[in-house]
């Protein structure tokens, strides 16, 4: 039996539309984990907190600081000094105060990555060191849920879906990334391309829960947003 309030039917009429009273509810019951509040992170929390995925867990560990905020669109001006996830926790419950959020202030590491994801469904990457990524593919691998990857440089951007047991893992794909000189340099990256790829990978969470559509499996996109290209590759 369908659970959804007439507030929710209202709040989410438009694409209920789309896919109906039972594909909301799919999203209502969905737990996803984003690691990293950064560019990425922001805009996959906040079109996902916005379309109704029920249970949404935060996790990183730094604070907001002025150079975030060319990107950084959950993070204000005031928002200075605090953590990212009391941040943007505060802005995503004011966008949908239905919505489950669990902010946890921390950074993954192999120790603690069990208890920081925990058992979700979806496991987002917006991180910003393949390590860290290394760790968490390899967890998602472990309890066995998808795994979906983004990263931006500049006006460039890639996406690619991880399922465990039917597609490369994300080592395979990208192999000794951690072992890149320069690591300590900021990235550079105009606001525009984390938007973007995020709200790709936001996208691919919405059709994973909803079991529609087709996904970024071994396949890995990468876009150009500076020419205007989007190339979709085979992973072989």
């Amino acid at each position: 039996m369908l659970s959804l309030s007439q507030k929710e039917l209202e709040r989410y009429g438009r694409q209920i539309l789309i896919f109906g009273e039972r594909g909301q509810e799919k999203l209502k019951n969905t737990k996803v984990a984003i690691l990293g509040l950064g560019g990425l992170g922001s805009a996959i929390a906040y079109y996902l907190v916005a379309a109704g995925v029920g249970y949404i867990k935060i996790i990183d560990g730094d604070r907001v600081e002025l150079d975030n905020l060319n990107r950084q669109i959950l993070h204000w001006t005031p928002d200075i000094g605090k953590n990212k996830t009391e941040s943007a926790e505060e802005k995503l419950k004011k966008l949908n105060p239905e919505i489950k959020i669990e902010a946890i202030h921390g950074r993954i590491t192999r120790e603690n990555v069990s208890k920081l994801v925990g058992d979700v469904d979806i496991i987002l990457d917006a991180l910003d060191n393949f390590e860290a990524r290394y760790i968490a593919d390899e967890y998602a691998h472990e309890i066995g849920v998808p795994f979906v990857h983004g990263a931006v440089e500049a006006f460039y951007g890639q996406v690619t879906t991880i399922i465990p047991g039917k597609t490369y893992s994300l080592r395979e794909i990208f192999p000794n990334m951690s072992k890149r000189k320069g690591q300590s340099v900021p990235v550079p990256v105009i606001g525009v391309t984390p938007g973007i790829v995020g709200l790709i990978e936001a996208t691919e969470a919405i059709k994973i829960a909803l079991d529609i559509g087709s996904l970024l499996t071994n396949k890995l996109l990468l876009i150009d947003l500076l020419n205007n290209r989007f190339e979709l590759i085979q992973l072989r």
